[in-house]
Formats: C-alpha cells, structure tokens, sequence
C-alpha cells in the first residue's frame, strides 16, 4: 500500500507543479493575465506541501526521485495541453527516468 501511495503523491505533485509553471507561462507568455499567474502560484505552493506528505522521510531522495517523475509528466503535459509530441529519445529517456524512480524509491534498502 505504501508504493501506490507514494506513486499517487509523485503523481499530484507533477499535476500541481507543472500545471502550475504551466499557468505562470500562460499568464506572462501567453498575456492571459494575474488571474492565471495568480493560480499558478497556487498550485506551485501546493505541490510544495505534497512533498511532505511521502511516506519515506528523507527529503533528498524523495525530491530526486521525483525529479524522474516531473520529466516524464512534463513531456505528458506538454502532448496533451500543447500538441507536443515527443520523439523517441524524449521517450527513452523519460523511461529510463522513471526507472530510477523505482530503484530510488522502492529498493529493498537494510535498516
């Protein structure tokens, strides 16, 4: 239970903060204006509370590991809110991100 939890948490945290540096790129590149900068900076605060909430208590391992999380969600965003479509390097290297996700979060570890 506590791997599909900690799954679940790397997986708001990437809605909460790419969608939040999403919205701040909206509001200032794209001119939509304070109110989606203003969400945006919502959202980035969020994703920094869901950090805390992992079950593993070191915080270094927990932010590097979800770094591989953030590459592939941010490859995910950017197909379905912009229309980017990855090429298979994008691809293979998002894999094996996400590959070092698992060993560093779930490998059996002594102590």
């Amino acid at each position: 239970m506590i791997p599909f939890r900690s799954v679940a948490l790397f997986l708001l945290a990437a809605v909460l903060e790419i969608g939040g540096a999403w919205l701040v790129w909206q509001g200032l590149r794209e001119h939509r204006g304070w109110v989606w900068i203003g969400a945006g900076v919502i959202a980035l605060g969020l994703y920094g509370c869901v950090a805390t909430l992992q079950p593993d208590a070191e915080f270094g391992r927990i932010l590097a590991a979800y770094g591989g999380v953030f590459i592939a969600g941010s490859l995910a965003w950017g197909m379905v809110a912009d229309g980017y479509r990855p090429d298979r390097y994008d691809v293979l290297g998002a894999l094996v991100c996400l590959v070092g996700v698992g060993i560093t979060m779930y490998a059996p570890r002594s102590g």
